[in-house]
């Protein structure tokens, strides 16, 4: 017998689980339904080798590139979804990302919805998020109608030394805003203890705002909200008009499943959720649900990433680095009438996580010595949709991410230019590293969202055009998402959509 809800909600993460918080106190009887299990709370939490060498905790799956090689994705399919091991520094898009902007290699497009459309929500993201941070830092910041519900995160002695003679030079360095729960003035009161196993670990100790701490669990404090993981939905069934989802098709710990729900949500990452959208394909919609348009899979954005090691004479021993940005470079380079990206510190290196990046016959000692004088940053900028960047599905149903990367010029320029800057203070060798597929952290842009349902999957309240009880609300929908991390964003956008649902109800 098909089980029936009032909303069933799949995938668990940033989007999902803040959508099952936002309604959970509506009485609606709500399903989650989580491919993975918990993240298991143990001292490997902690533990270099485990999390950098043994890859602990990630997907196990296989997907292919455009080349059909395969690769093993850095996913995860927990309850938090990729938010348990994030680095929890979340920004809002400047308000200039929801307009038209020309880069050096093209337009990234305006959003049907403006920066305004979405303050709110950002606000309330915030305060969920319990972010530090200071208004009036970063000179790229959007208007906001809030302080940041925290003081930020006070620099260690080596970072603030970096900062001021960053400053000397004209640039503008800010406190990143960090989803930690920590009283800085009176550390006893929270749990976060600003340890050097932040980012990319998990938290031992629960003191990062990921979405099963701060949304999922607090959801399942009401009776009407269900959990059920280790739940892989493989498809989704329409009625007989073709037109609303009827049944949710899952396997759950090894046995088929049918769940029914007046409102199905998909929320499983930009690209599991267009496989899923792929795999659901029928007589009605032979090319994936939802997809008359032909754009389901298509446009995935994934950011151009690299680490940049910074080696001085002088040790580094902060023990929590990730305290500061820099967006001086954010819409143009000091030689570059286009916009370059981000600049912002990471957790420290440890050596296991700097042979991630080195050469196989590199000496331990080396990394080691290399690490113990580094200052480690993570730069980021807008890669630009391209329909020919997308996510199908092989013919025995296997992932396949067709992706090029595109506007890589401006991210050597800001390399260039963030080592000029820091040749200035010191520093002078430099490692850096582009991330290269499998990281496939910021994914977004395979289900978009506008008013045109020939150029669009969803509508502007991230429902399906063509399905009336089928909504997407991960980064699937983003049109473009700046140079900053996503995970604000899906956030605010999940508590929009909350809010349509809920005046429905």
């Amino acid at each position: 017998m098909t089980q029936h809800y009032d909303f069933i909600i799949i995938g668990a993460g940033a989007g999902g689980g803040t959508l099952a918080y936002a309604l959970s106190t509506t009485g609606q009887r709500i399903l989650i339904l989580e491919r993975g299990d918990y993240l298991p709370r143990e001292k490997d939490n902690w533990n270099a080798d485990e999390i950098f060498l043994n890859q602990r905790y990630q997907v196990t799956e296989k997907w292919l590139d455009q080349a059909g090689n395969s690769f093993s994705p850095e996913a995860f399919y927990r309850v938090g979804g990729n938010t348990k091991v994030y680095g929890a520094a979340l920004q809002r898009m400047r308000a200039e990302d929801f307009g038209e902007l020309q880069h050096y290699d093209g337009i990234s497009p305006a959003w049907e919805l403006s920066y305004d459309d979405f303050e709110p929500y950002y606000t309330r993201a915030e305060s969920l998020f319990k972010i530090h941070g200071l208004r009036g830092e970063d000179p790229t910041e959007p208007p906001a109608s809030a302080e940041y519900p925290f003081q930020p995160f006070g620099h260690e002695p080596r970072i603030a030394e970096v900062a001021a003679g960053l400053e000397a030079q004209g640039l503008h360095p800010f406190h990143l805003t960090l989803a930690l729960n920590r009283d800085e003035a009176n550390p006893q009161n929270r749990p976060c203890i600003r340890c050097e196993t932040c980012d990319p670990y998990p938290c031992l100790v629960d003191a990062k705002c990921d979405a099963q701490v701060t949304c999922v669990d607090p959801a399942l404090q009401h009776a009407n909200v269900t959990l059920q993981t280790n739940a892989y939905v493989t498809h989704l069934e329409t009625n007989s008009t073709e037109n609303r989802v009827e049944t949710v098709v899952a396997e759950v710990n090894g046995q088929i499943e049918r769940f029914s729900a007046d409102t199905v949500v998909v929320s499983c990452g930009a690209i599991n959720s267009a496989a899923l959208l792929l795999r659901s394909a029928n007589d009605q919609h032979p090319q994936g649900l939802a997809n008359a348009s032909g754009q389901v899979g298509r446009n995935l954005i994934m950011h151009n990433h690299s680490a940049l090691f910074s080696i001085s004479d002088q040790p580094n021993s902060t023990v929590f680095q990730k305290t500061l940005g820099v967006n001086d470079f954010y819409f143009q380079g000091p030689d570059q009438d286009y916009p370059l990206g981000q600049i912002q510190l990471t957790g420290k290196a440890n050596w296991q996580r700097m042979s991630l990046f080195a050469p196989e016959s590199t000496p331990r000692s080396t990394l080691e010595y290399m690490a113990a004088h580094s200052v480690d940053w993570w730069l980021t900028n807008e890669d630009l949709p391209r329909p020919e960047n997308r996510v199908t599905l092989t013919s025995m149903g296997k992932i396949q991410v067709n992706y090029t990367p595109n506007n890589l010029k401006p991210h050597q320029d800001l390399i260039n230019v963030w080592q000029t800057h820091l040749k200035q203070i010191g520093f002078f060798m430099f490692w850096s590293q582009l991330m290269p597929l499998r990281v496939v952290w910021h994914q977004g842009g395979t289900c978009r969202f506008g008013s045109d349902p020939t150029t669009s999957v969803l509508d502007l309240n991230c429902r399906a055009h063509e399905v009336e009880n089928l909504y997407v609300i991960d980064a699937s929908f983003l049109p473009c998402m700046g140079a900053v991390n996503p995970t604000l964003t899906i956030i605010a956008n999940a508590l929009r959509v909350a809010d349509h649902l809920k005046a429905a109800i």
